[in-house]
């Protein structure tokens, strides 16, 4: 039977598993920073169009021909200043990140790619591009997981060990990334705080969740100040931290975008939450393969 997408309103339950953590740690962090500079719609790739998703410009100051040269300069600022201001700051605290990375951007910045791949950030495969997969044919989403993985697989040595869409999958995305293979998990799930097995048709895969709440996107929509995006993940953090220390630990996903908190006012936001976590001996601050990979372990799949 061909995979179909099914909604389940019930997951762990009231009883979710201890994952376990290493170290008994009471939560496990996980820090994403998002490199989609470069691979975004745009007139020089033949899109006939700019992309402004998560930057300053806004629908109403678009220009009349559809290129829009201040959106395209910011999408720039994350590739050119951004992605230096965010490594740096976690390279100062010896922290890992995972970076979900869109193969044609990083393609084109091969400095960052060196440095990526000489911090030990793991790569999860954003895609050939930083295209919506649901308005693909299962044709072209097919073609641009294969050319995303030989892309990612050729600048870093090794073939992605997950997979994430630009926002949402579509209903094919699950099962393709099964059928191409080679991936460990996907994390294309907003609606769990623990890695989960699914059956894709006959073979088991690995989930692991992802958050659109804590992440910088706040910033293109209704928050403000530095302050502000502190406040609001430092108190997710506090909450699953307290909620581990009673014996339920979880996962926690943190998104940055390098036009977006790399500028400077912003990351001040997120040098404060990295130190208010450091301030923690019991929180496992990792990449996201080595929580598939503990997931794996500790709770391997069972039919």
């Amino acid at each position: 039977m061909t995979y179909q997408v099914k909604r389940d309103f019930i997951g762990y339950g009231a009883n979710p598993p201890d994952p376990q953590w290493p170290g008994g740690a009471k939560l496990a962090v996980n820090f994403v920073m998002n490199y989609e500079e470069g691979s975004e719609p745009s007139f020089e790739l033949g899109d006939g169009r700019t992309e402004a998703g998560l930057t300053e410009a806004h629908p109403a100051s678009q220009v009349k021909s559809g290129r829009d040269l201040a959106a395209e300069g910011m999408f720039e600022y994350g590739s050119r200043v951004g992605v230096w201001r965010l490594m740096g700051l976690f390279q100062e605290r010896g922290l890992p990140m995972t970076v979900f990375g869109c193969a044609l951007a990083l393609e084109r910045n091969p400095e960052a790619a060196a440095a990526i791949r000489a911090a030990g950030y793991d790569v999860c495969s954003h895609g050939w591009r930083w295209v919506k997969h649901f308005e693909l044919s299962e044709a072209e989403e097919r073609e641009h997981i294969a050319k995303a993985a030989a892309s990612l697989q050729k600048t870093f040595g090794e073939a992605p060990a997950g997979w994430y869409c630009r926002y949402g999958p579509s209903e094919n995305t699950r099962r393709l990334v099964v059928e191409h293979g080679g991936f460990l998990y996907d994390s294309d799930y907003y609606g769990e705080e623990l890695p989960l097995w699914v059956q894709v048709e006959d073979k088991p895969h690995l989930v692991v969740p992802y958050s659109l709440v804590n992440n910088d996107g706040k910033y293109a929509g209704w928050m403000g100040t530095s302050d502000d995006w502190f406040s609001f993940i430092r108190d997710a953090f506090d909450m699953l931290y307290d909620e581990g220390c009673k014996g339920r630990p979880k996962m926690m996903s943190i998104g940055l975008h390098m036009r977006l908190i790399g500028h400077p006012a912003r990351a001040m936001g997120l040098q404060r939450l990295l130190d208010h976590i450091g301030r923690r001996r019991d929180v496992w601050v990792t990449r996201r393969v080595d929580i598939a990979r503990h997931w794996m372990a500790v709770h391997p799949h069972r039919p």
